[in-house]
């Protein structure tokens, strides 16, 4: 009788275990993905170096190259698509290689939207609270943050003024690591992560910002490199030290007032270096963070984390209202990924 209670206990416990599962796909290239935009289960977008963008429209078992003319030097380290027509690709580096195109056509052809001219900013990501909406980051120039808008699907970006933001700290500005250092709510809340470990946030559209101390270390190598909020209150920040991939020193924390105020984990907490953090569609407390030496997953708003086995990757994201996303990598790496609660 006991041990038929066991296993049926054991049982239970394995049906109530949540199942994950990473599919290798082929890209068809070598480059080094750093941005990646799921749209649909079946729709996505990727990006990279040697100027990459490659896109799939049948869950993954196919990928196309959609080449941008005179990029091919540039190192796309985001991408934002709205479907499998229309997405956004955004280009780092100092002065002109810092660039944002834009498709309307599935990648057939871009229209550079955004030529930076100034030789002190350089682009680190992007994101968009709707098709027209959109926000654009710079490392800080002159002691001033360097934060872009548009409201017009991307026609026009224009440079929010610099005495609407809070002083930059010495050097300050964001790791370019996955695009996902700068969030939206879907409205007017916008957050962004800094390599000191602040928090830059606008409750209203960017017409007024305020800084915020994170818990997090920081240091030349190490900072926040992701940020996700699943709404206006809860969310969530990870980083840590790029040159030290395997080391988990203080490189996750939470909040549950908007950005705020931010909780550190330091215990049970992300297995090493973390470049992109994001919730699980339809379920509230549940988190993927991904790094190029592994993966973790919490169920508790990111209080704890448990890691789960992966390849590694620099960009991870989840289409919207499903529980599968893509997670993108080193030598044109890509996987995707299925949650089972």
């Amino acid at each position: 009788m006991g041990r038929a209670l066991l296993v049926l206990l054991a049982a239970a416990f394995a049906v109530g275990a949540p199942a994950v599962k990473w599919e290798p796909q082929s890209s068809g290239v070598t480059a080094r993905f750093r941005g990646v935009s799921a749209v649909s289960d079946r729709i996505a977008w990727a990006s990279g170096s040697r100027g990459t963008v490659v896109r799939t429209t049948d869950g993954g078992a196919t990928w196309q190259v959609r080449p941008v003319a005179g990029a091919e030097k540039l190192d796309f380290r985001d991408v934002d698509a709205m479907s499998d027509a229309v997405a956004y690709v955004l280009s780092i580096g100092s002065g002109e290689t810092s660039r944002i195109y834009k498709t309307d056509d599935g990648g057939a052809s871009w229209t550079l939207q955004f030529a930076n001219t100034d030789p002190k900013v350089f682009l680190d990501a992007m994101t968009f609270a709707d098709p027209r909406h959109g926000y654009a980051f710079s490392d800080s120039v002159d002691g001033r943050f360097v934060v872009l808008s548009t409201a017009n699907g991307g026609r026009s970006w224009n440079r929010i003024p610099a005495e609407r933001l809070p002083p930059a700290l010495d050097g300050e500005g964001a790791f370019a690591g996955s695009g996902t250092n700068i969030a939206t709510d879907g409205g007017d809340r916008i957050w962004i992560g800094t390599t000191a470990s602040r928090v830059l946030r606008s409750l209203d559209g960017g017409r007024t910002w305020t800084a915020v101390q994170t818990p997090l270390a920081h240091n030349a190598s190490t900072g926040i490199f992701s940020v996700a909020f699943r709404d206006a209150t809860h969310g969530v920040v990870v980083g840590g030290n790029y040159s030290k991939e395997a080391e988990a020193v203080d490189n996750v924390a939470f909040t549950a007032d908007g950005g705020a105020t931010w909780t550190l984990v330091r215990e049970h907490g992300l297995s090493g270096f973390r470049s992109a953090v994001a919730y699980v569609p339809g379920m509230k407390s549940t988190l993927v963070a991904v790094g190029p030496s592994g993966a973790d997953l919490s169920q508790d708003g990111g209080r704890t984390w448990t890691a789960i086995e992966c390849a590694g990757f620099h960009a991870f994201s989840f289409a919207p209202r499903r529980a599968i996303g893509w997670g993108a990598g080193e030598g044109g790496r890509l996987s995707r990924f299925l949650y089972t609660p």
